[in-house]
Protein backbone atom coordinates (compact mmCIF):
# COMPACT_ATOMS: atom_id res chain seq x y z
CA UNK A 1 0.00 0.00 0.00
CA UNK A 2 1.29 3.51 -1.22
CA UNK A 3 2.57 5.37 1.93
CA UNK A 4 0.59 8.46 3.23
CA UNK A 5 3.42 10.78 3.16
CA UNK A 6 4.72 9.88 -0.44
CA UNK A 7 1.03 10.96 -1.05
CA UNK A 8 1.31 13.98 1.07
CA UNK A 9 4.48 14.61 -0.71
CA UNK A 10 2.39 14.94 -3.84
CA UNK A 11 0.37 17.78 -2.99
CA UNK A 12 2.96 19.29 -1.39
CA UNK A 13 5.68 19.46 -3.88
CA UNK A 14 3.34 20.67 -6.38
CA UNK A 15 2.14 23.32 -4.14
CA UNK A 16 5.86 24.45 -3.61
CA UNK A 17 6.67 25.05 -7.17
CA UNK A 18 3.73 27.68 -7.52
CA UNK A 19 4.70 30.79 -7.88
CA UNK A 20 4.55 33.45 -4.96
CA UNK A 21 1.32 35.37 -5.65
CA UNK A 22 -0.53 32.13 -5.38
CA UNK A 23 0.94 31.24 -1.76
CA UNK A 24 0.37 33.58 1.50
CA UNK A 25 1.89 36.27 2.50
CA UNK A 26 4.17 38.31 5.29
CA UNK A 27 1.96 41.48 5.65
CA UNK A 28 4.14 45.06 6.16
CA UNK A 29 3.59 44.75 10.10
CA UNK A 30 5.50 41.12 10.24
CA UNK A 31 2.00 39.35 10.39
CA UNK A 32 2.39 35.70 8.71
CA UNK A 33 -0.87 34.47 6.57
CA UNK A 34 -1.72 30.68 6.86
CA UNK A 35 -3.88 28.70 4.88
CA UNK A 36 -5.26 24.81 4.52
CA UNK A 37 -4.49 22.94 1.66
CA UNK A 38 -6.33 19.79 0.34
CA UNK A 39 -5.13 18.07 -2.80
CA UNK A 40 -6.53 14.71 -5.07
CA UNK A 41 -3.66 12.32 -5.93
CA UNK A 42 -3.89 9.42 -8.39
CA UNK A 43 -1.85 6.54 -7.72
CA UNK A 44 -1.03 4.93 -10.99
CA UNK A 45 -0.77 0.52 -11.71
CA UNK A 46 3.03 0.73 -11.63
CA UNK A 47 3.20 2.84 -8.42
CA UNK A 48 3.14 6.64 -9.44
CA UNK A 49 2.23 9.19 -7.66
CA UNK A 50 0.34 12.49 -9.39
CA UNK A 51 -1.14 15.20 -8.26
CA UNK A 52 -3.84 16.18 -10.32
CA UNK A 53 -5.96 19.57 -8.96
CA UNK A 54 -5.07 20.94 -5.65
CA UNK A 55 -6.75 23.89 -3.56
CA UNK A 56 -6.01 26.49 -0.59
CA UNK A 57 -9.03 28.48 1.07
CA UNK A 58 -11.22 28.38 4.58
CA UNK A 59 -13.79 30.84 3.62
CA UNK A 60 -18.04 30.52 2.17
CA UNK A 61 -21.01 32.64 1.22
CA UNK A 62 -23.47 33.86 3.26
CA UNK A 63 -26.64 32.86 2.19
CA UNK A 64 -27.80 36.29 2.11
CA UNK A 65 -25.44 36.66 -1.21
CA UNK A 66 -26.46 33.55 -3.02
CA UNK A 67 -29.26 34.90 -5.53
CA UNK A 68 -26.64 37.52 -7.18
CA UNK A 69 -23.97 34.49 -7.92
CA UNK A 70 -25.88 33.58 -11.11
CA UNK A 71 -22.84 30.75 -11.45
CA UNK A 72 -20.38 33.23 -11.01
CA UNK A 73 -19.00 33.18 -7.46
CA UNK A 74 -18.63 30.13 -5.91
CA UNK A 75 -20.34 29.18 -2.70
CA UNK A 76 -17.77 27.22 -1.02
CA UNK A 77 -13.92 27.99 -0.88
CA UNK A 78 -12.56 25.69 1.81
CA UNK A 79 -9.93 23.70 0.70
CA UNK A 80 -11.32 20.31 0.24
CA UNK A 81 -14.39 21.88 -1.49
CA UNK A 82 -12.37 23.47 -3.83
CA UNK A 83 -10.06 20.77 -4.52
CA UNK A 84 -12.97 18.47 -5.43
CA UNK A 85 -14.28 20.87 -7.95
CA UNK A 86 -11.19 21.29 -9.06
CA UNK A 87 -10.53 17.55 -9.49
CA UNK A 88 -13.82 18.01 -11.65
CA UNK A 89 -12.12 20.62 -13.84
CA UNK A 90 -9.67 18.22 -14.43
CA UNK A 91 -11.91 15.29 -16.15
CA UNK A 92 -13.90 17.54 -17.90
CA UNK A 93 -11.03 19.06 -19.65
CA UNK A 94 -9.15 15.33 -19.99
CA UNK A 95 -12.00 14.21 -21.58
CA UNK A 96 -12.11 17.46 -24.07
CA UNK A 97 -8.56 16.70 -25.06
CA UNK A 98 -8.98 13.08 -25.74
CA UNK A 99 -12.19 14.09 -28.12
CA UNK A 100 -9.91 17.15 -29.51
CA UNK A 101 -6.34 15.34 -30.00
CA UNK A 102 -6.94 11.92 -29.71
CA UNK A 103 -4.69 12.21 -26.71
CA UNK A 104 -3.83 8.88 -24.55
CA UNK A 105 -4.76 9.46 -20.95
CA UNK A 106 -3.18 7.45 -18.57
CA UNK A 107 -6.58 8.39 -16.07
CA UNK A 108 -9.28 8.29 -18.35
CA UNK A 109 -10.99 7.15 -21.46
CA UNK A 110 -14.01 6.75 -24.50
CA UNK A 111 -15.79 4.08 -22.95
CA UNK A 112 -15.39 0.72 -23.62
CA UNK A 113 -18.46 -1.23 -23.97
CA UNK A 114 -18.64 -4.97 -25.00
CA UNK A 115 -20.59 -5.46 -28.50
CA UNK A 116 -23.70 -6.51 -26.63
CA UNK A 117 -23.74 -3.57 -23.98
CA UNK A 118 -27.07 -1.19 -24.80
CA UNK A 119 -29.96 -0.53 -23.13
CA UNK A 120 -31.82 -3.52 -21.30
CA UNK A 121 -35.82 -3.38 -21.62
CA UNK A 122 -36.34 -5.41 -18.07
CA UNK A 123 -34.37 -2.76 -16.20
CA UNK A 124 -35.44 0.53 -14.62
CA UNK A 125 -34.60 3.59 -16.17
CA UNK A 126 -32.37 4.64 -13.57
CA UNK A 127 -30.09 1.70 -14.23
CA UNK A 128 -30.33 2.05 -17.97
CA UNK A 129 -28.71 5.65 -17.46
CA UNK A 130 -25.58 4.10 -16.09
CA UNK A 131 -25.36 3.02 -19.66
CA UNK A 132 -25.11 6.37 -21.44
CA UNK A 133 -22.04 7.80 -20.21
CA UNK A 134 -19.27 8.57 -22.81
CA UNK A 135 -15.97 7.96 -20.61
CA UNK A 136 -14.61 5.84 -17.63
CA UNK A 137 -11.88 6.34 -15.46
CA UNK A 138 -8.80 3.30 -16.36
CA UNK A 139 -9.15 0.63 -13.96
CA UNK A 140 -6.37 0.25 -11.82
CA UNK A 141 -6.15 4.30 -11.19
CA UNK A 142 -6.86 5.02 -7.05
CA UNK A 143 -7.48 8.59 -5.84
CA UNK A 144 -6.35 9.71 -2.35
CA UNK A 145 -6.75 13.01 -0.87
CA UNK A 146 -4.71 14.96 1.62
CA UNK A 147 -5.70 17.43 3.85
CA UNK A 148 -3.31 19.78 5.78
CA UNK A 149 -6.57 20.54 8.27
CA UNK A 150 -8.89 17.97 9.60
CA UNK A 151 -11.62 18.64 7.79
CA UNK A 152 -14.52 21.01 9.55
CA UNK A 153 -17.44 19.76 10.81
CA UNK A 154 -17.49 16.33 12.59
CA UNK A 155 -14.37 14.86 12.14
CA UNK A 156 -12.11 17.98 13.60
CA UNK A 157 -15.05 18.32 16.95
CA UNK A 158 -12.73 16.47 19.58
CA UNK A 159 -9.43 18.69 17.95
CA UNK A 160 -11.73 22.11 18.07
CA UNK A 161 -12.91 21.36 21.71
CA UNK A 162 -9.44 20.24 22.88
CA UNK A 163 -8.40 24.26 21.02
CA UNK A 164 -10.30 26.28 23.44
CA UNK A 165 -9.14 27.87 26.15
CA UNK A 166 -12.80 27.41 27.19
CA UNK A 167 -14.32 23.94 25.90
CA UNK A 168 -18.03 25.05 26.89
CA UNK A 169 -19.65 24.82 23.25
CA UNK A 170 -21.26 27.84 21.83
CA UNK A 171 -25.13 27.63 21.80
CA UNK A 172 -26.55 29.38 18.32
CA UNK A 173 -29.70 30.68 18.52
CA UNK A 174 -32.71 28.27 17.03
CA UNK A 175 -32.80 31.55 14.22
CA UNK A 176 -29.81 32.75 13.38
CA UNK A 177 -30.15 36.76 12.59
CA UNK A 178 -29.75 37.51 9.04
CA UNK A 179 -27.62 40.09 7.27
CA UNK A 180 -28.19 43.77 7.07
CA UNK A 181 -30.35 43.94 3.78
CA UNK A 182 -31.01 40.07 3.50
CA UNK A 183 -34.78 38.63 2.09
CA UNK A 184 -33.93 35.32 4.00
CA UNK A 185 -33.21 33.89 7.13
CA UNK A 186 -31.68 30.77 8.46
CA UNK A 187 -33.86 28.42 9.83
CA UNK A 188 -32.08 25.17 9.35
CA UNK A 189 -31.65 22.49 11.45
CA UNK A 190 -27.94 22.30 10.76
CA UNK A 191 -25.79 23.01 13.79
CA UNK A 192 -23.24 25.74 13.46
CA UNK A 193 -19.51 25.07 12.85
CA UNK A 194 -18.56 24.57 17.12
CA UNK A 195 -22.31 24.66 18.26
CA UNK A 196 -23.32 22.40 20.82
CA UNK A 197 -20.13 20.23 21.32
CA UNK A 198 -21.88 17.38 23.42
CA UNK A 199 -24.37 16.73 20.03
CA UNK A 200 -21.81 14.93 17.55
CA UNK A 201 -22.63 12.52 14.41
CA UNK A 202 -24.68 15.84 13.09
CA UNK A 203 -24.76 17.07 9.75
CA UNK A 204 -22.99 20.99 10.63
CA UNK A 205 -23.02 24.14 8.39
CA UNK A 206 -20.23 26.15 8.04
CA UNK A 207 -18.73 28.95 9.00
CA UNK A 208 -17.30 28.11 12.78
CA UNK A 209 -17.53 31.54 14.09
CA UNK A 210 -20.48 32.58 15.73
CA UNK A 211 -20.16 36.17 15.31
CA UNK A 212 -20.01 35.42 11.08
CA UNK A 213 -22.75 35.49 9.02
CA UNK A 214 -24.93 32.78 8.38
CA UNK A 215 -24.30 30.13 5.68
CA UNK A 216 -26.26 27.08 4.37
CA UNK A 217 -22.58 25.69 3.20
CA UNK A 218 -22.53 22.10 4.69
CA UNK A 219 -19.02 21.35 6.41
CA UNK A 220 -16.24 19.96 4.66
CA UNK A 221 -16.76 16.38 6.85
CA UNK A 222 -20.16 16.24 5.89
CA UNK A 223 -19.52 17.06 2.01
CA UNK A 224 -16.39 14.44 2.13
CA UNK A 225 -19.06 11.44 3.89
CA UNK A 226 -21.50 11.95 0.82
CA UNK A 227 -18.56 11.63 -1.43
CA UNK A 228 -18.41 7.87 -0.35
CA UNK A 229 -21.84 7.31 -1.89
CA UNK A 230 -21.58 9.63 -5.11
CA UNK A 231 -18.09 9.26 -6.04
CA UNK A 232 -15.69 12.01 -6.17
CA UNK A 233 -17.59 13.20 -9.57
CA UNK A 234 -19.85 16.53 -9.76
CA UNK A 235 -23.38 16.28 -11.53
CA UNK A 236 -21.95 17.86 -14.55
CA UNK A 237 -18.86 15.48 -14.99
CA UNK A 238 -21.27 12.23 -13.80
CA UNK A 239 -23.32 12.60 -17.22
CA UNK A 240 -19.93 12.40 -19.28
CA UNK A 241 -17.82 10.25 -17.22
CA UNK A 242 -19.21 6.63 -15.63
CA UNK A 243 -19.15 6.04 -12.10
CA UNK A 244 -16.65 2.87 -10.73
CA UNK A 245 -15.08 2.03 -7.91
CA UNK A 246 -11.93 3.61 -8.86
CA UNK A 247 -13.68 6.98 -8.28
CA UNK A 248 -14.46 6.83 -4.99
CA UNK A 249 -11.65 7.98 -2.77
CA UNK A 250 -9.56 5.45 -1.76
CA UNK A 251 -7.95 7.14 1.28
CA UNK A 252 -8.18 10.85 2.85
CA UNK A 253 -4.29 11.45 4.32
CA UNK A 254 -3.99 14.11 7.35
CA UNK A 255 -1.25 15.48 9.40
CA UNK A 256 -1.39 13.21 13.24
CA UNK A 257 -1.59 16.24 14.73
CA UNK A 258 -5.23 16.58 13.09
CA UNK A 259 -6.41 12.99 12.97
CA UNK A 260 -8.75 12.14 15.70
CA UNK A 261 -9.27 8.53 15.45
CA UNK A 262 -12.39 8.88 17.44
CA UNK A 263 -13.89 11.87 15.27
CA UNK A 264 -13.04 10.03 11.76
CA UNK A 265 -14.53 6.83 13.04
CA UNK A 266 -17.82 8.48 14.16
CA UNK A 267 -18.10 10.57 10.96
CA UNK A 268 -17.08 8.39 7.95
CA UNK A 269 -17.27 4.76 9.30
CA UNK A 270 -20.17 2.12 9.21
CA UNK A 271 -18.82 0.48 12.23
CA UNK A 272 -21.15 0.59 14.87
CA UNK A 273 -21.51 1.77 17.57
CA UNK A 274 -19.75 4.81 16.62
CA UNK A 275 -19.75 5.46 13.20
CA UNK A 276 -23.00 7.67 12.22
CA UNK A 277 -23.02 6.25 8.65
CA UNK A 278 -23.52 2.51 9.81
CA UNK A 279 -27.09 2.30 7.84
CA UNK A 280 -25.63 2.93 4.65
CA UNK A 281 -23.18 -0.29 5.50
CA UNK A 282 -23.45 -2.53 2.60
CA UNK A 283 -25.87 -0.19 0.38
CA UNK A 284 -25.72 0.00 -3.41
CA UNK A 285 -27.90 2.11 -5.79
CA UNK A 286 -29.04 1.90 -9.55
CA UNK A 287 -26.99 3.40 -11.92
CA UNK A 288 -23.35 1.84 -10.58
CA UNK A 289 -23.16 3.71 -7.30
CA UNK A 290 -22.38 2.06 -3.82
CA UNK A 291 -21.19 2.97 -0.55
CA UNK A 292 -17.29 3.05 -0.76
CA UNK A 293 -15.97 4.39 2.87
CA UNK A 294 -12.15 5.78 2.19
CA UNK A 295 -9.61 4.91 4.81
CA UNK A 296 -8.08 7.81 6.81
CA UNK A 297 -4.39 8.04 6.63
CA UNK A 298 -1.74 9.46 9.23
CA UNK A 299 1.53 11.89 7.24
CA UNK A 300 3.83 13.21 9.59
CA UNK A 301 4.39 16.06 6.79
CA UNK A 302 3.06 19.36 7.66
CA UNK A 303 2.13 22.09 5.03
CA UNK A 304 5.14 24.61 5.34
CA UNK A 305 1.77 27.53 5.10
CA UNK A 306 -0.39 25.69 8.38
CA UNK A 307 -0.79 27.52 11.30
CA UNK A 308 1.62 24.75 12.93
CA UNK A 309 4.60 25.82 10.93
CA UNK A 310 7.56 26.68 12.93
CA UNK A 311 7.14 30.05 11.08
CA UNK A 312 3.83 30.80 11.93
CA UNK A 313 4.74 30.05 15.90
CA UNK A 314 8.03 32.40 16.00
CA UNK A 315 5.34 35.81 14.86
CA UNK A 316 1.99 36.64 14.96
CA UNK A 317 -0.36 35.07 12.29
CA UNK A 318 -4.11 35.07 10.61
CA UNK A 319 -5.72 33.36 8.21
CA UNK A 320 -5.37 34.34 4.18
CA UNK A 321 -7.95 35.96 1.76
CA UNK A 322 -6.21 34.19 -1.07
CA UNK A 323 -7.39 30.63 -2.65
CA UNK A 324 -5.62 28.95 -5.06
CA UNK A 325 -6.93 26.16 -7.83
CA UNK A 326 -4.81 24.31 -9.75
CA UNK A 327 -4.69 21.26 -11.85
CA UNK A 328 -2.78 19.10 -14.04
CA UNK A 329 -4.27 20.18 -17.31
CA UNK A 330 -3.39 23.78 -17.32
CA UNK A 331 -5.76 25.69 -14.55
CA UNK A 332 -3.66 27.53 -11.66
CA UNK A 333 -5.81 30.84 -10.72
CA UNK A 334 -5.56 32.93 -7.68
CA UNK A 335 -9.12 33.52 -6.08
CA UNK A 336 -10.29 36.38 -3.40
CA UNK A 337 -13.91 35.55 -2.27
CA UNK A 338 -14.89 33.01 -4.71
CA UNK A 339 -13.76 34.90 -8.21
CA UNK A 340 -10.64 35.96 -9.51
CA UNK A 341 -7.88 37.80 -7.82
CA UNK A 342 -9.04 41.61 -9.07
CA UNK A 343 -12.60 41.25 -10.36
CA UNK A 344 -14.93 42.59 -8.36
CA UNK A 345 -18.23 40.15 -7.02
CA UNK A 346 -20.29 38.76 -9.10
CA UNK A 347 -18.64 39.92 -12.31
CA UNK A 348 -18.64 37.53 -15.11
CA UNK A 349 -15.21 37.81 -16.39
CA UNK A 350 -14.13 36.94 -12.60
CA UNK A 351 -15.69 33.89 -13.25
CA UNK A 352 -13.16 30.72 -11.91
CA UNK A 353 -12.68 27.87 -14.02
CA UNK A 354 -14.52 25.46 -11.59
CA UNK A 355 -17.59 27.78 -11.08
CA UNK A 356 -20.79 26.40 -12.01
CA UNK A 357 -20.85 28.84 -15.04
CA UNK A 358 -17.40 28.00 -16.30
CA UNK A 359 -17.93 23.85 -15.55
CA UNK A 360 -21.30 23.69 -17.28
CA UNK A 361 -19.61 26.07 -20.46
CA UNK A 362 -17.22 22.92 -20.85
CA UNK A 363 -19.49 20.11 -19.73
CA UNK A 364 -21.51 21.22 -23.51
CA UNK A 365 -18.12 21.85 -25.42
CA UNK A 366 -17.40 18.06 -24.26
CA UNK A 367 -20.84 17.23 -25.98
CA UNK A 368 -20.15 19.39 -28.92
CA UNK A 369 -17.57 17.12 -29.44
CA UNK A 370 -18.99 13.86 -29.17
CA UNK A 371 -21.24 15.33 -31.92
CA UNK A 372 -18.85 16.04 -34.58
CA UNK A 373 -16.66 13.12 -33.52
CA UNK A 374 -19.36 10.88 -33.98
CA UNK A 375 -17.81 8.67 -31.05
CA UNK A 376 -19.35 5.11 -30.82
CA UNK A 377 -19.34 5.36 -27.26
CA UNK A 378 -22.05 6.91 -27.59
CA UNK A 379 -25.22 6.11 -28.94
CA UNK A 380 -27.74 8.87 -31.09
CA UNK A 381 -30.36 8.79 -28.21
CA UNK A 382 -28.08 8.77 -25.21
CA UNK A 383 -25.99 11.93 -27.09
CA UNK A 384 -29.58 13.40 -28.04
CA UNK A 385 -30.14 13.32 -23.93
CA UNK A 386 -27.04 15.42 -23.31
CA UNK A 387 -27.63 17.78 -25.82
CA UNK A 388 -31.17 18.43 -24.01
CA UNK A 389 -29.52 18.22 -20.73
CA UNK A 390 -26.56 20.78 -21.15
CA UNK A 391 -29.46 23.03 -23.66
CA UNK A 392 -31.49 23.76 -20.69
CA UNK A 393 -32.32 27.57 -20.65
CA UNK A 394 -30.92 27.49 -16.68
CA UNK A 395 -28.83 25.69 -13.97
CA UNK A 396 -31.49 24.39 -11.97
CA UNK A 397 -33.29 22.61 -15.30
CA UNK A 398 -29.95 21.37 -16.03
CA UNK A 399 -29.39 20.15 -12.34
CA UNK A 400 -33.27 18.27 -12.05
CA UNK A 401 -32.28 16.29 -15.49
CA UNK A 402 -33.64 12.96 -15.26
CA UNK A 403 -30.42 11.75 -16.44
CA UNK A 404 -29.09 12.80 -13.43
CA UNK A 405 -31.90 11.13 -11.07
CA UNK A 406 -29.93 8.15 -10.20
CA UNK A 407 -26.56 10.52 -8.88
CA UNK A 408 -29.61 12.51 -7.08
CA UNK A 409 -31.37 9.59 -5.23
CA UNK A 410 -28.20 8.43 -3.86
CA UNK A 411 -28.09 11.98 -2.19
CA UNK A 412 -31.47 11.87 -0.87
CA UNK A 413 -30.88 8.37 0.51
CA UNK A 414 -27.87 8.91 2.14
CA UNK A 415 -29.40 12.07 3.58
CA UNK A 416 -32.23 10.26 5.18
CA UNK A 417 -30.71 7.65 6.90
CA UNK A 418 -27.29 8.71 8.00
CA UNK A 419 -26.91 12.61 7.09
CA UNK A 420 -29.67 13.94 9.11
CA UNK A 421 -30.48 17.38 8.67
CA UNK A 422 -29.21 18.08 5.70
CA UNK A 423 -30.39 21.58 4.07
CA UNK A 424 -29.90 22.31 0.29
CA UNK A 425 -28.29 25.49 -0.20
CA UNK A 426 -30.56 27.10 -2.80
CA UNK A 427 -31.11 30.56 -4.82
CA UNK A 428 -28.18 29.94 -7.51
CA UNK A 429 -29.52 28.11 -10.36
CA UNK A 430 -32.23 30.60 -12.21
CA UNK A 431 -29.54 31.79 -14.63
CA UNK A 432 -28.37 30.00 -17.84
CA UNK A 433 -25.45 30.60 -19.77
CA UNK A 434 -26.51 33.92 -21.75
CA UNK A 435 -27.17 35.47 -18.39
CA UNK A 436 -25.25 38.31 -17.48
Amino acid sequence: MVQPDAIAAAVLDVFDKLPANRKPAVRSNGVREWVPLSGIVAELENGDLVCLALATGMKCLPVSKMSQCKGVGIHDWHAEVLALRAFNRFVLQECRDVLLNGDESPFLQVRQKAEDDGKDQGVTELENIWDSQPFEWRKGVALHMYCSEAPCGDASMELTMAAQDDASPWEPAATAAPEEGADITVTAPMLSGRGFFSRLGTVRRKPGRADAPPTLSKSCSDKLALRQCTTLLGGLASLLVAPSLELYLSSVVLPVTQYSETGCQRCFSAKEPLGRLSSLSGRTWPGGYEFLPFTVRTTSLEFSYSKRSPSMSSAPNTSSNLSVVWTLNGINECLVNGVLRGRKAFDPTGASAVSRRQLWKLAQQVTDELQSKSQPAVDSESLKALQEVFGHIDYDSVKGAPLLAARESVKEDAKSHALHGWVKNENDGSWGLDTI
